[in-house]
């Protein structure tokens, strides 16, 4: 089965960037997003969340995970929406990044959680250039699945600790300017 995963992905043409085939697909409001199955490490229920002061909006906050301090980021407001409402299937999908060259474990909320699927290479298109709802560098590519496309992102743009980091300095810059 992995050689017949290998030849369709060594025959097909491949979006720079896009090596894998299979990914997890999810729902966020409303929309089907996809990961790489490389980076998602498990998926647990929604819950066990303590808030950490001075975050930016897209931390909801950590969770302990088997005595591990890890960060859940709500990819709604990641994205520039509201921020995702829990349910009973609010699930939180733990990833490994990379960040300063280091692996990092960090937690998603998504509204559900759907398959895994296998997209062959020949079914991924770029990123499209403009129209997308969200910032075209966090679209790894553009899946197609049964007539509907699926946004696969880029792991490492989407949940890049430097940027979440630099909002939140810019979030404290903003807090700290006098008014007027």
């Amino acid at each position: 089965m992995s050689a017949l995963v290998h030849s369709q992905a060594a025959s097909a043409p491949a979006v720079i960037g896009v090596e894998q085939t299979q990914y997890l697909t999810f729902m966020l409001a409303g929309e089907m997003f996809a990961i790489g199955i490389l980076h998602v490490k498990e998926i647990i229920g929604y819950g066990g969340l303590t808030e950490v002061p001075m975050m930016p909006e897209c931390i909801r906050g950590v969770i302990n995970l088997r005595g591990a301090v890890v960060p859940v980021m709500d990819l709604s407001a990641r994205f520039g929406k509201t921020p995702s409402p829990i349910t009973k299937r609010t699930c939180i999908v733990i990833v490994e990044v990379e960040a300063a060259g280091e692996r990092q474990d960090m937690g998603v909320v998504v509204d559900a959680v759907n398959a895994v699927l296998e997209i062959p290479a020949s079914d991924i298109e770029p990123p499209p250039a403009f129209g997308a709802r969200i910032r075209t560098d966090f679209i790894e590519g553009m899946g197609k699945v049964n007539g509907k496309f699926v946004i696969l992102l880029n792991v490492d743009q989407v949940l890049s600790i430097d940027e979440i980091g630099a909002l939140a300095q810019a979030r404290d810059a903003a807090a700290a300017l006098p008014l007027n």
